[in-house]
């Protein structure tokens, strides 16, 4: 593929920025989120670093004045929900943060690198919002900051132009196994954001018809029966990009349901954990969202290197080069 940008490299860190304050103001007053900082990295026996799919290394340093050793975040899913209980939110509001990570067993490629930037939110529930229909709604939420950044983008750069749908469809992991029988997990999300364009694919966790699950999930932060995916069907290189992971977090009962099924009933002793148990964290509701994924889509950029500078191999720098493709 020959591929030909855009914009320019001074124009795209331009535009980079442009997406990011736009998509964020949005975001916050779609969803009632206050900004907050932080941490890069926490102490692992806290609890608060983020397994993952649980086989991602996090990476670690040791701490010269108290020697213990820190994690690097994965991601900010448990730090976010203990900081709405002391920060003292209410119900129905929340915070977002910038959260960077390095994922370094990752394989890299046109939309995976070593850096992970991303929106990290969360916001409090009450009970009775810990249900499909809300989740449907939140998603709705920021489906709508993602069709108002299209439209800000475009009348900026009127060459950059996105064909979303007006409305993101909703599909289960199971509904989507039933239509699409025959394909593999990643050949449905495929078939599903190009039938629909936008998706929203939920409930992922728990074992599909095969006994095996859509995907992996940690056991300790989404409920597998209230989480999901938003995928956008990526046109220029011809498949799903995932967009955002989110959903309504584990409450004392399916917290445990999920670490049983995992063999990590051990996790029950560790802060985290603990709080949800005895009802000192809220319930809440919350996610991320790909800074560098939403800035290729919308800048309509064949690599992620083209928004983001990490690290890559020799060999990809040259197979980008000979694309067309120029690294930030």
């Amino acid at each position: 593929m020959q591929y030909t940008s855009t914009l320019n490299l001074l124009d795209t860190e331009i535009a980079i920025k442009f997406i990011k304050d736009t998509f964020e103001r949005e975001l916050a007053k779609a969803l009632k989120l206050t900004r907050v900082s932080a941490p890069l990295f926490v102490l692992p026996e806290t609890g608060l670093n983020d397994n993952l799919n649980g086989y991602e290394r996090a990476v670690r340093f040791d701490i010269l004045e108290t020697g213990k050793e820190a994690e690097i975040v994965q991601s900010l899913a448990k730090w976010k929900r203990m900081a709405l209980a002391k920060y003292g939110f209410g119900d129905d509001t929340g915070l977002y943060t910038d959260m960077n990570a390095i994922r370094r067993d990752e394989t890299m490629d046109c939309i995976h690198s070593l850096y992970v930037d991303q929106w990290d939110w969360e916001k409090i529930i009450s009970k009775d919002k810990r249900n499909l229909t809300y989740l449907k709604k939140t998603v709705r939420a920021i489906y709508k900051a993602l069709l108002k950044l299209s439209v800000a983008v475009n009348k900026k750069y009127p060459a950059l132009t996105h064909n979303l749908p007006k409305e993101i469809t909703f599909i289960s992991t199971k509904q989507l196994e039933k239509e699409f029988p025959d394909l593999s997990r990643k050949e449905r999300e495929n078939a599903a954001a190009k039938k629909y364009g936008a998706v929203f694919i939920y409930q992922i966790g728990w074992n599909l018809s095969d006994g095996k699950p859509h995907d992996g999930r940690a056991a300790d932060y989404d409920d597998w029966k209230l989480n999901g995916d938003i995928l956008l069907w990526y046109d220029l290189l011809g498949f799903a990009m995932e967009i955002s992971s989110m959903g309504i977090r584990v409450d004392e009962v399916s917290l445990v349901k999920q670490l049983k099924k995992k063999n990590e009933l051990h996790k029950l002793d560790n802060p985290y954990c603990q709080g949800i148990m005895n009802g000192t964290l809220p319930l809440t509701i919350g996610g991320g969202i790909g800074q560098s994924r939403l800035c290729m889509f919308f800048l309509n950029k064949a690599h992620i290197s083209e928004v983001q500078a990490s690290i890559w191999s020799d060999e990809q720098i040259k197979t980008n080069l000979d694309k067309g493709i120029h690294l930030l």
